[in-house]
């Protein structure tokens, strides 16, 4: 009789030793046997480690999806919950059961049964690697942002209460196209703006073959099933990414959960109007963004601002959109942002200045090379020097004795964790360039930082040291290098 718990474990630690790419082949080689409900769950999946990044392969049933997530990513998930509970409590004054309570009462209902699979199935998987968590973790997990950003700050305006919490100012981005770039086609790039807590940690390449909709190539974090950053292509020719609107102030608890639309308008859109009709639909108002669209078939990219009560969609075949977390509708800043369009000192602001200046000084240039520079600048316009702070394009907050508004003090380590860009021709192939760390600064090193800033000790354990790596393409189906 097999013993079904010791082989789980064995193909566990045959999948997770280290750099390398292991698959259920590599463990047949290795005389194990192959037939089991787990060795059938994680059949075709494989992960492997290069350039600071974790790359997983995943296919299948929606279950199978989430069991080889769990399962191939436990000990990164783990670790991403042991530092989320602590983290979001201090900064939120919220403990970790008032999340998982939120992901049982508010979100869970309102997600579509494919994705609820998956995410039993991420518990599954963990579950046979040994790690201990349970639904609701897994959904605060992928649920933070709009969580800790809108529904709290949400939950203290109706108990008339000042909060703690904000949404906040994540990520400068930009797609061009036409005139604007070298061969007339499609260019987009993306940085991640995050607290280093969890930004350390935002270093998976997610390879997905799901058995309905298309195939997904994204950045993202373990244990959540969308970008969550939202950067990817799918197969069929549709890029997107965001950045978050600044001041933004919205939630509604009776609409679905933003980051399973999220993922399901990547794993479903055909279209740029697709894209928009799945985010519309049940809108909670939660990580409410400016999203930076493309289509591959049509050479056409869009501008699409998602508020709560405000939408708008702007459309090209010859220009660009930015994002650096202005507001663009005057309707919807008005209505539900306390935004200040008209600070030049405050880090959106500072950011558009340096973005349009790069768009004009670079017409008719943009392709992959510039697109990696624009997303390492660290300009800052108000200085009008190289300095990588809050204000540059690719931030270092830690650097900054002002802080970004909101959430961000003085020197909070937080800023950008990493960077993407692709163009047309890669799209075509699903693949992109990424780069871990900070383009603009050397390596962060934790205990270097809270040594010059004890103010931050309530860090220590959280806070890792987060490396500035080389860019590298990665690509659907890509194997060990």
């Amino acid at each position: 009789m097999r013993n079904t718990s010791i082989l789980v474990l064995v193909i566990s630690l045959v999948v997770l030793a280290g750099a390398g790419s292991y698959t259920l082949a590599t463990f047949a080689k290795r005389g194990g046997p192959l037939r089991s409900e787990a060795a059938d769950k994680l059949k075709g999946s494989y992960r492997f480690e290069h350039n600071g990044w974790i790359y997983v392969h995943l296919e299948g049933s929606p279950s199978a999806i989430g069991y080889q997530h769990g399962n191939l990513l436990a000990p990164e998930v783990e670790d991403l919950l042991r530092v989320s509970g602590p983290f979001y409590e201090h900064m939120t004054k919220r403990n970790w059961e008032f999340y998982r309570q939120a992901s049982r009462d508010i979100l869970w209902p309102k997600i579509d049964s494919e994705y609820q699979q998956e995410i039993d199935g991420i518990v599954s998987g963990l579950a046979a690697a040994g790690v201990k968590a349970d639904r609701w973790d897994i959904v605060a997990l992928n649920a933070m942002e709009e969580l800790s950003g809108y529904y709290v700050p949400w939950l203290d305006r109706q108990q008339g209460r000042p909060s703690p919490a904000a949404a906040g100012e994540h990520c400068s981005a930009f797609v061009a196209t036409g005139s604007y770039t070298r061969d007339h086609k499609i260019v987009m790039g993306h940085n991640n703006w995050s607290d280093y807590v969890t930004g350390a940690r935002w270093n998976i390449v997610f390879d997905i073959k799901p058995e309905r909709g298309f195939g997904i190539l994204m950045d993202g974090l373990p244990g959540v099933i969308v970008s969550d950053d939202d950067f990817g292509v799918n197969s069929n020719g549709i890029v997107i990414t965001e950045t978050t609107i600044g001041g933004f102030e919205g939630f509604d608890p009776n609409g679905t959960p933003e980051f399973f639309r999220a993922r399901k308008a990547l794993q479903y859109s055909s279209s740029i109007d697709d894209y928009v009709r799945i985010m519309l639909d049940r809108n909670n108002g939660g990580y409410a963004n400016d999203w930076l669209l493309g289509d591959n078939k049509t050479g056409q990219i869009a501008l699409f601002e998602l508020g709560l009560k405000n939408h708008m969609v702007r459309r090209s075949r010859d220009g660009y959109f930015i994002g650096s977390n202005f507001p663009v509708d005057p309707k919807l800043a008005r209505e539900e942002t306390t935004f200040n369009l008209k600070d030049p000192s405050i880090s959106a602001n500072a950011r558009r200045v340096r973005w349009e200046a790069l768009m004009a000084q670079e017409k008719g240039k943009i392709d992959i090379e510039t697109a990696k520079r624009f997303e390492s600048d660290g300009f800052d316009v108000v200085e009008k020097k190289q300095s990588p702070d809050e204000r540059s394009l690719c931030g270092c907050n830690e650097f900054s004795p002002r802080g970004l508004s909101g959430e961000w003090g003085k020197y909070f380590p937080a800023g950008t964790v990493q960077s993407k860009v692709i163009d047309s021709r890669m799209a075509g192939r699903m693949e992109f360039w990424a780069a871990g760390g900070h383009q603009c600064a050397a390596d962060f090193v934790a205990d270097q930082f809270l040594a010059a800033h004890p103010e931050y000790s309530w860090m220590k354990g959280l806070l890792r040291d987060m490396k500035t790596g080389p860019w590298t393409v990665f690509a659907t189906g890509m194997k060990s290098r």
